[in-house]
C-alpha cells in the first residue's frame, strides 16, 4: 500500500561520525518501586546499529552509570532527581535547552514512567520545533494524560503507539477506531496522523505506518518480536534514520519514509534471527534483534 520502499540512500565513502546525525534518548525511571533502564539504553544502541554517529543518553542521574555500562558507545545526560528519583521539569528544561540544539533526533519515552514530572517534560519538549522526535511508549501515555494536546506539538514527530497506547490517546482525543483487527489498522493509524500531524507508526502483526495521506502497512516480521525490548529497538532504529537521512542536509527521505524503512528493517532482523535458528518463532530476546539490525538495513541501501 501507499508506494515501493525506497532504498537507503549509501553512506559517502568519507564520512565521520558527525556527518551521521546525533540522537538523544530521553528515558529511564529511578523512583522506586519499579527502576526502569533497559529501554533507553536498547534504544540508544538501536540507534548506534541504524548507522547513527552519535548518540547521547539522557536518563534520570542516579541510573546513568547502569545505563552507559548497557549502551558504552552511547555518553550521557545526567537528568536532575529529586529525594525520590523523580525528575525535576525544570532543571530537566534546562539541561536539555542546552544540549538539544546540537541534537538531530530525540527519542522520548522508552522506560520513562508517565507521572506529573513526566508529563510536564514531555508537554514542553513538543512545544519544541525542533529537533525531530520520536515521540514512543511513556512519552505517549504522558500525552494521553495531557488531553488535547495537540496545539501545542511542533516538531516533526513519529508517534509510535501499540494498540493499548493507542487506545488511550485515542480516547484523550475523541478518535473512535479499532487499532486491533486487521482490516480495521490502517484507518486507525490514518485517524491518529491526521488529528495529531504527524506520522504514526501503530506496532503490531503487520505494523501500519501513515502520515494521514499515505499508509502502508509491514509484511516483515514474526511472533519472535513479542518480547521485552523489541519496540525500543524499534523506536532507536526509526531515530537513528531520521538522524541521518530527514533532519540532516536535503533532507534525502522523509519521516514517512524513515519510519518505513525502519519497521521493514526491524521485521527483517527478526526473521534473519528466526531464520537462523531454525525457524523459531521464539526465544530472543532484544539484544539479539540488535545483533541483526545492521544487516537488515544493508539490504535495504542503494549500491554507487
Amino acid at each position: 500500500m501507499a508506494g515501493e520502499l525506497p532504498e537507503l540512500p549509501p553512506r559517502p565513502a568519507d564520512g565521520h561520525k558527525g556527518t551521521f546525525g546525533t540522537v538523544c534518548v530521553l528515558g529511564g525511571q529511578a523512583a522506586a518501586p519499579r527502576i526502569m533502564i533497559g529501554g533507553p539504553a536498547l534504544t540508544a544502541t538501536a540507534a548506534l546499529r541504524a548507522g547513527a554517529g552519535l548518540v547521547v543518553l539522557a536518563v534520570p542521574a542516579p541510573l546513568v552509570q547502569a545505563a552507559l555500562s548497557i549502551s558504552p558507545s552511547a555518553t550521557a545526560l545526567a537528568l536532575p532527581v529529586d529525594d525520590e528519583g523523580n525528575p525535576v521539569p525544570g532543571a530537566v528544561a534546562e539541561l536539555l535547552d542546552e544540549h538539544l540544539p546540537q541534537c538531530d533526533c530525540l527519542a522520548i519515552g522508552p522506560g520513562f514512567a508517565a507521572g506529573t514530572p513526566q508529563q510536564q517534560i514531555v508537554a514542553r519538549l513538543i512545544g519544541r520545533e525542533r529537533p525531530s522526535m520520536v515521540i514512543d511508549a511513556d512519552a505517549l501515555n504522558a500525552l494521553a494524560c495531557l488531553g488535547d494536546f495537540c496545539r501545542d506539538l511542533r516538531a516533526p514527530a513519529v508517534f509510535t503507539p501499540h494498540p493499548g497506547e493507542y487506545r488511550r490517546l485515542a480516547t484523550a482525543l475523541g478518535i473512535d477506531a479499532d487499532p486491533v483487527l486487521p482490516q480495521k489498522r490502517p484507518h486507525a493509524a490514518e485517524a491518529l496522523a491526521q488529528r495529531v500531524g504527524c506520522v504514526v507508526v501503530l506496532k503490531g502483526a503487520g505494523t501500519v505506518v501513515s502520515d494521514g495521506i499515505r499508509t502502508w502497512t509491514n509484511v516483515t516480521g514474526n511472533p519472535a518480536l513479542a518480547t521485552a525490548g523489541t519496540g525500543d529497538v524499534l523506536a532507536g532504529v526509526i531515530a537513528g534514520l531520521v538522524a541521518q537521512y530527514a533532519s540532516r542536509g536535503d533532507g534525502e527521505l522523509s519521516l514517512y519514509d524513515c519510519a518505513r524503512l525502519a519497521v521493514h528493517a526491524h521485521g527483517l532482523a527478526a526473521d534473519r534471527w528466526r531464520d537462523a535458528h531454525a525457524g523459531s518463532d521464539s526465544g530472543m530476546l532484544a539484544a539479539d534483534l540488535l545483533e541483526q539490525v545492521p544487516g537488515a538495513l544493508a539490504s535495504l541501501r542503494a549500491r554507487r
